[in-house]
């Protein structure tokens, strides 16, 4: 966001979007200060499909997420998530901690240019019938997984002598 000239080109982006499909974008108010300060906010302004909304809790954002036929984000958790929801996700990002969302599940690594990003969003909008999958693993399960091995390591644990 300090970046005046990657700013501009995230409002392309949004611009090219928003003249596609309703979007919503819970802004940051640092990102907002910062399309005010660097003169994009009128831009913005004029976006009709364009709704900026305050930040907003867990649940009503992951509703959004799930209710969303795209999602465009830099975030990690959120690449997570709409894997899981099977919602198509393009990351805006050069690299990912999290390459099976990449791998198996909805989200698309496009860097952080407006052209690529827009060819992305373009090709996944063209081709709806995804293979995305949900990894080995995510099945909601992890828990149990994990106190069962607790319990099996605790039962099978020596005794520890004292002295």
């Amino acid at each position: 966001m300090d970046d005046p000239a990657a700013l501009a080109g995230l409002v392309d982006v949004l611009d090219a979007v928003q003249s596609d499909m309703p979007v919503v974008f819970p802004i940051h108010p640092r990102t907002n200060h910062h399309l005010m300060a660097k003169g994009l906010k009128g831009r913005v302004d004029v976006m009709h499909n364009l709704r900026l909304v305050e930040p907003i809790g867990y649940l009503e954002f992951l509703k959004l997420m799930a209710n969303a036929r795209i999602v465009l984000t830099d975030s990690g958790g959120i690449q997570e998530e709409t894997t899981i929801l099977k919602v198509p996700c393009l990351t805006l990002r050069e690299n990912t901690e999290r390459p099976m969302t990449c791998t198996l599940g909805s989200n698309r690594l496009v860097g952080t240019k407006p052209k690529p990003i827009i060819a992305a969003y373009r090709d996944a909008m063209n081709n709806r019938n995804s293979t995305s999958q949900i990894p080995p693993l995510w099945d909601g399960r992890a828990a149990e997984r994990i106190t069962r091995i607790i319990v099996e390591q605790t039962v099978y644990m020596p005794a520890r002598r004292k002295g």
